[in-house]
C-alpha cells in the first residue's frame, strides 16, 4: 500500500536525480518546487539502471545506502559503517535513528555494532524492470525508501498516467479500509501502488477492488504460494489469516474520465514489536514459504497480473473476472455476521451481484445486497 519522505514535508529541500531502468513511459515528475543537486544516487551504488529519474534527498541516500550495507544481517561497527559511507560517526547515528523510527529492526550492541534483526534484500528497480521486459508489460516502476502512503505519493504527481507504480520499503501513514491504519515492519514486505486512468465515470467501475484480488491470487500463485482465498470485499487470506489488504482511491467525473490509484499492503516479514500493533489474526509468506522470499521477483509478478487485470477490465468489466472471484471467495455458502453501521446482519452468504456487492440471504429468506465501504464480514465459526 504504503525511501523519501513525502514532498509536501519538505518543500524547499534538494532532491538528488538518479539512473534507473528506462524504456517506460509515463515518468513520474517532481514538484515545481522541487530542486536538484548534481550528485547521482546510483554513484553510490543504491539504483543502478539507465534513464528515468527517481528522486532522493540527501538523507535519505545515506539511510539507503546504510541499509545495503546492513542488508546481510550481519554486525557493522559504527566507524567502519561511516568510512564505508563516506560520513561521519554522528551521521551513522543519525541515520540509525532515523531508520528505527520508520520501523527497521535494528539491533546494537556494545562493542559490536549494528546489525538488522532480519536479513533482507532491498527492492530494486532493475530485476522488476528486467522481469516485467520479458513479458512485454510497460509500467513506470519507483522505489522508495519511505513515504506517507503509496496511494498518497501517486496522488499527488500531476497528470499521472496509467501504469505507473510505487513501491516503498517504509511508510509513515500506511492505511487500510475505513480508515485502519496498515501496519508493516519496514523493508520486509511489499507497500505498492498502481494507476489506471479509464474514460468511464466511477459507476463503471464497480467492481474494480475485487477483481484486484483475483490479479493478487493469480500472482501469488505464480510465486509459489498455495491455499489462499479471498474475503469481500479486498481482503487475501490464508489459513483464516490475513495475509494481504487492497485499497482504491478513486478520482473523477461521474461522466468520466477516472483516475484510480490501488494501494497493496502484502505481509512478507513482521517482526513482533510490529505483530502486536495489529488487532485481527494475520498471516506472512514467511510463515508458510520454506525458502527466503524474492520480494522483486514477488513485486514483478503483483505488477504483471495488475497491469493484465487493469487492461482487461477495460474491456469487459468486473463481468470477466465475477465467476472466478465467486470460485476463490472463502466464505460462499457460510454462515456469516456482517456490522454494518450499528446494524449486525447474521445470514449466510449467497455470491456477489454484476457490482460486485455481497449477497446475503436472512435466516427469514430475504435476500440482501451489501456494498464495500460500509460493512465488515466475520465468520460465525472463528474470526478472520
Amino acid at each position: 500500500m504504503d525511501g523519501v519522505l513525502p514532498l509536501g514535508k519538505h518543500a524547499g529541500r534538494k532532491f538528488i536525480p538518479s539512473n534507473r531502468l528506462a524504456a517506460t513511459p509515463g515518468v513520474l515528475h517532481p514538484t515545481s518546487r522541487d530542486t536538484y543537486t548534481s550528485l547521482s544516487v546510483a554513484a553510490l551504488g543504491l539504483l543502478p539502471g539507465t534513464g528515468g529519474s527517481c528522486y532522493y534527498s540527501g538523507s535519505m541516500s545515506t539511510r539507503h545506502a546504510l541499509l545495503k550495507l546492513l542488508a546481510d544481517g550481519a554486525f557493522h561497527s559504527g566507524p567502519v559503517l561511516g568510512e564505508r559511507l563516506g560520513v561521519s560517526r554522528a551521521a551513522v547515528n543519525k541515520a540509525i535513528q532515523s531508520l528505527v523510527e520508520s520501523g527497521a529492526d535494528i539491533h546494537r550492541v556494545s562493542g559490536r555494532g549494528y546489525r538488522l534483526g532480519e536479513p533482507f534484500v532491498p527492492l530494486s528497480e532493475v530485476p522488476i524492470g528486467t522481469l516485467l521486459a520479458e513479458r512485454q508489460v510497460q509500467a513506470d516502476v519507483e522505489i522508495f525508501d519511505e513515504v506517507d502512503s503509496t496511494n498518497q505519493q501517486l496522488l499527488r504527481t500531476p497528470d499521472l498516467p496509467s501504469g505507473c507504480v510505487c513501491l516503498a520499503e517504509a511508510q509513515s501513514a500506511g492505511r487500510g479500509r475505513r480508515g485502519r491504519g496498515w501496519v508493516a515492519t519496514a523493508c520486509h514486505n511489499i507497500l505498492m501502488s498502481m494507476s489506471w486512468r479509464f474514460e468511464t465515470g466511477p459507476a463503471g467501475l464497480a467492481g474494480l477492488s475485487l477483481a484486484a484480488g483475483v490479479a493478487v491470487l493469480r500472482a501469488l500463485e505464480e510465486f509459489g504460494v498455495r491455499g489462499a482465498g479471498l474475503k469481500w470485499p479486498n481482503d487475501i487470506l490464508h489459513d483464516g489469516r490475513k495475509l494481504a489488504g487492497l485499497l482504491i482511491d478513486l478520482r473523477g467525473e461521474s461522466s468520466g474520465p477516472s483516475l484510480v490509484v490501488l494501494g497493496l499492503g502484502l505481509n512478507v516479514h513482521l517482526a513482533p514489536n510490529d505483530a502486536v500493533l495489529i488487532d485481527q489474526p494475520w498471516i506472512s509468506l514467511r510463515d508458510n514459504l520454506p525458502a527466503p522470499v524474492d520480494r522483486n521477483r514477488l513485486a514483478g509478478l503483483l505488477i504483471l497480473h495488475l497491469h493484465e487485470m487493469f487492461r482487461r477490465f477495460e474491456r469487459a468489466g468486473f463481468e470477466a473476472f465475477r465467476a472466478e472471484w465467486e470460485r476463490r471467495h472463502l466464505y460462499a455458502g457460510q454462515p456469516v455476521r456482517l456490522q454494518s453501521g450499528h446494524e449486525d446482519v447474521f445470514g449466510t452468504v449467497a455470491g456477489i451481484d454484476a457490482q460486485g456487492g455481497l449477497r446475503v440471504q436472512l435466516a427469514g429468506g430475504e435476500l440482501r445486497t451489501f456494498h464495500s465501504g460500509d460493512v465488515s464480514l466475520r465468520a460465525l465459526h472463528g474470526a478472520a
